[in-house]
């Protein structure tokens, strides 16, 4: 299976690395482009794989490609390969805000293999999540050559399109939100002493240990937060606090201004 990736940014690095790391594919079936020598002659030195200056050059050598540039990119980008792609080919969008009937009418042609995701940064870790979403031109073949892709980095989950700028919010974007809470956290260790690299390991790692609880025991995260709130203890009280503060009602808030954007783009 040979992938091309157009643009070679962050994301499309976390990718690659997982590709190369999960031995999905080698560096020889993995072709790259990108607008500066500086970042091919990087990528190449650091993954072994073929790099081009011609987006045209990737999207005829691959039989999966890969859009990840930025999302104001897009329209310019496909008018410059569409020429040189087919049907035939499977077409993966990381872009928020581009829907698949934008797409395969940028590409001329609703018969196009089109998958619309949104991964997130944890991928640069083999720790990401990736909400996707399928064309009908997908087959049960090609579903699985785009699972086996996405899963390289992280956890893959299939949505409805009709979710997928939820998937922006909850995912693709709340990487931030949590970033920081764990800064927040680490200073109000830091206003009590604790040096700072130490307030961000113990922070981090607490995040860290918490998300493993949700997900590897099934408990209902309120269920879990009950466990660590004693009686009239020192959890309840920082919670008493939270609450009061309206933590809730902010994180819900900026969710659904982030679905909002989303949805504008």
């Amino acid at each position: 299976m040979k992938i091309g990736f157009i643009g070679c940014g962050n994301m499309a690095q976390a990718m690659i690395g997982g590709l190369l790391k999960k031995e999905v594919c080698q560096p020889a079936d993995i072709i790259a482009s990108a607008k500066t020598q500086a970042t091919l002659g990087s990528v190449k030195n650091t993954y072994g794989i073929e790099t081009v200056a011609d987006n045209r050059a990737v999207a005829q050598a691959a039989e999966v490609i890969v859009l990840a540039v930025k999302p104001m990119y897009y329209e310019g980008v496909i008018g410059e390969i569409k020429e040189v792609t087919d049907k035939h080919q499977i077409i993966i969008s990381i872009a928020p805000g581009k829907t698949l009937r934008w797409l395969a009418e940028q590409f001329g042609d609703s018969e196009y293999k089109v998958v619309r995701t949104m991964p997130n940064t944890p991928a640069l870790v083999g720790e990401g999540v990736t909400g996707y979403t399928l064309s009908e031109g997908i087959n049960e073949e090609d579903h699985a050559k785009v699972r086996m892709i996405l899963e390289s980095f992280g956890m893959a989950e299939q949505v409805s399109e009709g979710l997928m700028d939820v998937v922006v919010s909850v995912s693709g974007s709340s990487p931030a939100y949590v970033f920081m809470f764990i800064e927040a956290m680490a200073d109000a260790a830091v206003a009590d002493g604790m040096p700072r690299k130490q307030a961000y390991t113990f922070a981090a790692q607490a995040v860290l240990g918490s998300a493993k609880l949700v997900l590897e025991t099934g408990k209902h995260p309120a269920e879990l937060k009950d466990m660590v709130c004693s009686p009239g203890g020192t959890t309840i009280e920082a919670v008493r606090v939270l609450e009061k503060k309206g933590m809730r009602s902010s994180v819900i808030e900026a969710m659904k201004a982030c679905v909002k954007k989303a949805r504008d783009c």
